[in-house]
């Protein structure tokens, strides 16, 4: 089995694989993936190409609906730079509280100044900042990285809201007490002296801080946006900065307009950019690779449905990836009719436009009926392990 990596990945995941892979160069040659922020959008996608995993979280720099219409499994890690993205957040909180950076930036300024002790103490007062202390933060987004903001800031001594419709009872039972949900927008808007962002970038969130958004903010937040820079409306951050109403924006993805304004915090994207969070990334994606190629398990992935298999044992497996078309469960069970008294296990899930389909039988299957399976209208690609 042949890996390529289109991005630098840790030698902490690259050593999990075993001598069954083999490291090439040539992506295009690859039947594994491994990817961080590579843009893969024009890749070519050829017939052997199993998988690709995202040694991180965000997913769009791949082609998702492209890669699952060809039978390309993707995977992402999620949680895995999860403390690292929470302490850059809060790291933002007190940079943008204390006007910690533009003090360092007077002492830089002034250090050809012998008397410079002296000189601090007068100037210091330019950059008397708050404290975190008693303030209030808004959580938007309560997973993996958001769920661990809201905890920490708990700890830290701040009321802490927490707003998010899709909360899985997971999520929910790993929040610290103090912590309160709330459905109401116009409340965290109205009462934050701190909002945090943890948004996944889809239509739907697109310009999530908008101007009318803004108009309802209590005056002098500060917004944090370690997700991505298009939640936020560039226009309207631009109004609601010069205005004050916005005290300071913190983000950890800087476009070229905000990051010429005024009373920003640009940060070059270094959410994840720690040695922990690369070594853990690419350890859950260097496992989510393995365990689909050779059991057939589907965890994490962000274009098809996840189904958990287990070790196949002396079985003999059959992984069928299709489209979600009328009537493709019935030609698939019609094909294998005269299977049915050696099928063990059958397992069927849908995502979307896509279906994943699992058969364990206690004996070989022949070519005849591997080739009748990929006959069927819908069935994008069918492996044996």
């Amino acid at each position: 089995m042949k890996i390529a990596c289109l991005n630098n990945i840790s030698n902490v995941g690259l050593n999990l694989f075993t001598k069954k892979y083999q490291l090439i160069d040539d992506a295009k040659k690859s039947n594994l993936i491994l990817v961080r922020s590579y843009d893969m959008h024009e890749f070519p996608i050829s017939e052997d190409l199993l998988a690709v995993a995202r040694a991180g979280a965000g997913v769009n720099n791949i082609p998702l609906e492209k890669m699952a219409d060809a039978g390309v499994v993707v995977f992402n890690a999620p949680g895995a730079n999860s403390n690292a993205v929470k302490e850059l957040v809060i790291a933002g909180m007190l940079l943008a509280s204390r006007d910690i950076i533009n003090g360092v930036n007077w002492v830089k300024n002034n250090r050809s100044d012998k008397n410079i002790l002296k000189s601090i103490e007068k100037a210091k007062k330019m950059f008397a900042g708050t404290e975190i202390l008693g303030k209030t933060i808004s959580v938007i987004g309560l997973g993996a990285v958001g769920g661990r903001v809201a905890n920490a800031c708990v700890d830290l001594g701040l009321k802490v809201f927490g707003y998010d419709p899709y909360i899985s009872e997971k999520a929910k039972n790993q929040l610290k007490p103090g912590i309160e949900l709330t459905e109401d927008l116009d409340f965290i808007y109205q009462n934050s002296d701190f909002i945090s962002l943890h948004l996944p970038l889809l239509d739907s969130t697109k310009k999530f801080f908008n101007k009318e958004v803004f108009n309802k903010l209590k005056p002098g937040v500060i917004l944090l946006n370690f997700s991505r820079d298009l939640l936020v409306d560039d226009l309207a951050l631009e109004e609601a900065l010069s205005k004050g109403t916005v005290y300071k924006y913190v983000t950890d993805f800087p476009n070229h307009f905000v990051a010429n304004l005024d009373n920003v915090i640009p940060i070059p994207h270094l959410g994840a950019s720690t040695k922990e969070s690369e070594d853990n990334c690419a350890i859950m994606a260097a496992k989510e690779l393995m365990n689909y190629v050779e059991r057939g398990d589907i965890e994490n992935s962000v274009n098809y449905p996840n189904i958990t298999l287990g070790d196949k044992g002396d079985k003999f497996r059959i992984i069928i990836l299709a489209k979600n078309i009328e009537g493709i469960k019935e030609s698939i069970d019609r094909t294998l009719k005269h299977k049915k008294t050696t099928i063990e296990t059958s397992i069927s899930k849908s995502r979307a436009n896509h279906l994943v389909f699992a058969f364990d039988f206690n004996q070989e299957v022949s070519e005849k009926t591997i080739k009748e399976l990929k006959k069927i209208t819908g069935v994008i690609k069918v492996r044996i392990i």
